[in-house]
């Protein structure tokens, strides 16, 4: 029975699939394990192709790290929009943020492990403001004028990260993805109950 055709890329699709088999070769093998050549194979297409799109591997690293930006970004904003106050919305972000790294491991592992220099590539700036703002706007709603809101904010973060990458490397029958973002809400509210009020 013959095989049905591969129906061809029009402009702008391969892109797009490109930073989907980005992600996909890199939650598999790891950003050492990926190569355009790998991806346009997956792809079936020739290894020119992707070159139209991307001018070298650095350049789809950082569209998929800026994917997998965004991707955070709205997933801090949707888990802190219920919440009402300012100390709740930080630590919602920062459970959100471990359990990103649970469910969409490859995504985190390519924003964080990609080693991209990030002033090389001002889509990444631009999409980590994105995840940065979803701590610095509770940080400032709580501290107002009285504080240094991007300290806190940047120290939120930090927890959250850590908490994160302590997830990522757990050891199979470890800690569970739930039980290490409640850790990592409980860490930021201890912090906001500890920082400063005053200048």
């Amino acid at each position: 029975m013959p095989q049905p055709r591969k129906r061809p890329y029009h402009h702008g699709d391969l892109r797009e699939s490109l930073i989907d088999t980005a992600i996909a070769i890199i939650g598999e093998r790891g950003v050492g394990g990926f190569s355009i050549a790998e991806a346009s194979r997956r792809l079936g297409v020739t290894s020119a192709a992707p070159y139209r799109h991307f001018a070298d591997r650095d350049r789809l690293l950082a569209a998929a790290a800026a994917r997998a930006a965004d991707r955070l970004a709205a997933d801090l904003a949707a888990a802190t929009a219920e919440e009402a106050g300012p100390a709740d919305r930080l630590a919602s972000a920062a459970r959100a943020y471990v359990r990103f790294t649970a469910e969409r491991p490859a995504l985190f592992h390519v924003l964080y492990h990609s080693g991209l220099d990030k002033s090389a590539h001002p889509e990444l700036l631009s999409a980590g403001r994105g995840v940065s703002e979803q701590f610095t706007g509770p940080a400032r709603d709580l501290l107002g004028a009285t504080g240094d809101a991007d300290a806190l904010a940047l120290a939120a973060a930090a927890s959250a990260h850590g908490h994160a990458m302590l997830l990522a490397d757990e050891p199979p029958g470890g800690a569970d993805a739930r039980t290490a973002a409640d850790r990592a809400a409980v860490a930021v509210r201890a912090l906001v109950a500890g920082w400063p009020r005053t200048a």
